[in-house]
């Protein structure tokens, strides 16, 4: 009995090179659909692993999606699977082409672009901070005016991922950097979402992310995720734990709002990943939502820690098959990110530890020689590591012990002077 296909939307990243080779591993064909600059990307390990590709030019979603439905038809391919932030709208437009399981086309742009996630939360009645799409200059100096805004706020891009563009802003004389910085961010692709800016009223509290699978408009909550973030103008995440025990009252209410926030988003077969802050008071609002399985290893941490093969649950959905989503294991999981301090170049990274017993996971992204960046966005972290176990405290200690050790230099990173430009002020390197 042959099986049926796999389209997998970009197979770049530990996330999509996990899923194809969970469903190679179990019989399936997998194709991939790419650009061409990120197929020449991919490592001989994963092109191997692929039955086929297609080149796909991803700025033009119309047509990727009738190029694409003719190549799935072409080659049997009956599931259609991204774990790209940036493709799940095209993908739910796609799964409606081609008759199989997929979220709603019509309100799949709200799960990707946050002025429609604020128009859909609104509409649904999701408990989220208060949001202002900014077009202009008046437009943002009356937001920043707006008492349901107030300080700090946040400013952040309309259509882009990963926490890029994205400031705490503390009184009105940071907005238009902050905004600034939100216009200049350019994501993977011309996703089609609204290029301006929003500003959002701060939620303070504890950040958590609900991981959800929903099959047939039903959905199952696999974890809370707590998120551990840097200080001051840019919350950047160095890493999650889970799962997370919150009071009885506090999770009902969490996963309340998470499931109003998918459905508001017309998720209805697939993965969510949706960011929750909690109040010292106990309520809860919804910041985003992705339609997608979580990144930064989340996956991983899911399959080590409560023993939910996320691959193979994620392949049943998009197949339309029962789903096993019964936890068999009960331990604890968590991720480190390894950032660079300031910007500058990396002349040392040294002491990650090794692959052994309960560090399932490890991954070096920079080496010696290149140019970091103090974290502004996700993107900029040098390397992470999975440390797991059964009891929580252990696990926690062990992975701060594992950071500590490691060490790295950074030296001022200068731009070249132009004639007649003034030498810049002296500053030392940083060493951890």
């Amino acid at each position: 009995m042959t099986l049926p296909g796999v389209l997998l939307l970009d197979a770049a990243g530990p996330e999509a090179s996990a899923l194809a080779t969970a469903a190679a591993a179990r019989g399936h064909a997998v194709h991939a659909a790419a650009t061409a600059r990120a197929f020449e990307g991919y490592g001989p390990e994963l092109k191997n692993l692929l039955a086929g590709n297609t080149v796909s030019d991803f700025t033009q979603p119309d047509r990727a999606v009738q190029e694409l439905a003719a190549y799935a038809r072409r080659h049997g391919l009956r599931a259609v699977l991204t774990v790209n932030e940036y493709l799940t709208e095209l993908a739910a437009h796609l799964c409606a082409e081609l008759g199989v399981p997929g979220n709603d086309p019509g309100r799949a742009r709200a799960a990707r672009d946050k002025a429609a996630m604020a128009e859909a939360f609104a509409a649904a009645g999701v408990r989220t901070p208060y949001t202002v799409l900014v077009r202009d200059e008046d437009g943002l100096r009356a937001a920043l005016a707006d008492p349901r805004v107030g300080f700090p706020c946040v400013i952040k891009p309309a259509a882009e991922a990963g926490s890029a563009g994205v400031t705490v802003v503390s009184s009105p004389a940071g907005g238009a950097a902050a905004a600034d910085t939100a216009c200049r961010v350019t994501g993977m692709y011309a996703s089609g979402g609204d290029p301006h800016v929003l500003v959002q009223a701060y939620a303070a509290g504890t950040e958590y992310s609900v991981e959800s699978l929903t099959q047939d408009g039903t959905t199952t909550h696999l974890a809370v995720t707590r998120k551990h973030l840097t200080g001051g103008a840019k919350r950047i995440e160095t890493g999650h734990s889970l799962p997370v025990r919150l009071p009885p009252a506090v999770q009902t209410a969490v996963y309340r709002e998470a499931e109003s926030a998918i459905r508001a988003t017309g998720i209805r077969h697939g993965a969510s990943h949706t960011e929750i802050m909690v109040g010292d008071d106990g309520r809860c609002s919804v910041i985003e939502i992705g339609a997608r399985l979580a990144a930064g290893q989340i996956g991983l941490l899911i399959q080590h820690a409560l023993g939910i093969d996320v691959w193979a649950a994620l392949l049943d959905v998009a197949l339309g098959r029962p789903v096993a989503l019964t936890p068999t294991a009960c331990g604890h999981a968590t991720v480190r990110f390894v950032t660079s301090p300031r910007t500058g170049r990396l002349t040392e990274l040294s002491g990650f530890p090794a692959v052994g017993p309960g560090v399932p996971f490890v991954r070096r992204r920079a080496q010696a020689g290149c140019l970091v960046h103090e974290p502004a966005a996700n993107t900029h972290r040098l390397g992470s590591f999975v440390v797991t176990g059964p009891d929580a405290g252990d696990v926690e200690e062990r992975a701060d012990t594992l950071l500590r050790q490691i060490r790295m230099h950074v030296e001022p990173h200068t731009t070249p002077r132009r004639p007649g430009q003034a030498r810049p002020a002296s500053t030392s390197a940083i060493t951890l």
